[in-house]
């Protein structure tokens, strides 16, 4: 028996893995305003990994658009990811099954680092100090932050034109992408060609 291997999506593998986390901290802490301020271990392994992704995917995202430039840290991705995709500091993600929309590189408007980012760096350096920046709307903007990354790299390769399956819990705005069913009835993301 044959097996026939094809390039995977492996980010975006790596993101819905991540989603199903945050799915399953839904049945414990309600996804709303009341409770953005609310921590716990399960939040700091969630923003922690989901931040740490971050910087992967943005460096690759980087690296793939500007091949020269040196990029190591938030100022340079800022610099190199603002240039190509300038709406990205306005652009919001929704949680709809929540009603919450995030914008989750808003602070980029003010060239400063987002807050989840500062506040996950102080959790990962000195995670007694800052055990409660391990909260809920941090964990929330990172996860927006790593799904709109996600949409942008993807859509900037031209030989990726759908995400399946399609994220539980995160959508983006219609501009950036169609969603649609395919005719194998799979739900997922599309990118205007």
């Amino acid at each position: 028996m044959a097996i026939e291997v094809h390039s995977s999506l492996s980010y975006w593998n790596y993101y819905l893995a991540l989603e199903a986390d945050l799915s399953v901290l839904a049945r414990y802490v309600e996804f709303a305003t009341e409770n953005f301020h609310t921590y716990s271990i399960e939040m700091v392994h969630l923003l922690l990994t989901a931040a740490s992704e971050v910087d992967v995917v943005t460096k690759l995202y980087c690296v793939q658009l500007a091949p020269r430039e040196n990029v190591n840290s938030m100022d340079n991705y800022r610099r190199v990811l603002r240039s190509r995709n300038p709406a990205i500091e306005n652009t919001k993600v929704f949680l709809p099954r929540f009603g919450l929309e995030l914008t989750p590189w808003e602070n980029w408007q003010q060239d400063e680092t987002p807050d989840w980012w500062s506040d996950h760096n102080k959790v990962k350096h000195l995670r007694g100090d800052n055990y409660t920046k391990a909260n809920l709307k941090n964990v929330l903007n990172a996860m927006g932050g790593l799904f709109l990354l996600l949409i942008m790299l993807y859509r900037e390769d031209q030989g990726c034109h759908r995400l399946v399956p399609a994220p539980a819990l995160f959508k983006a705005p219609e501009e950036l992408i169609q969603q649609r069913h395919a005719l194998d009835g799979e739900t997922g993301l599309f990118y205007p060609r």
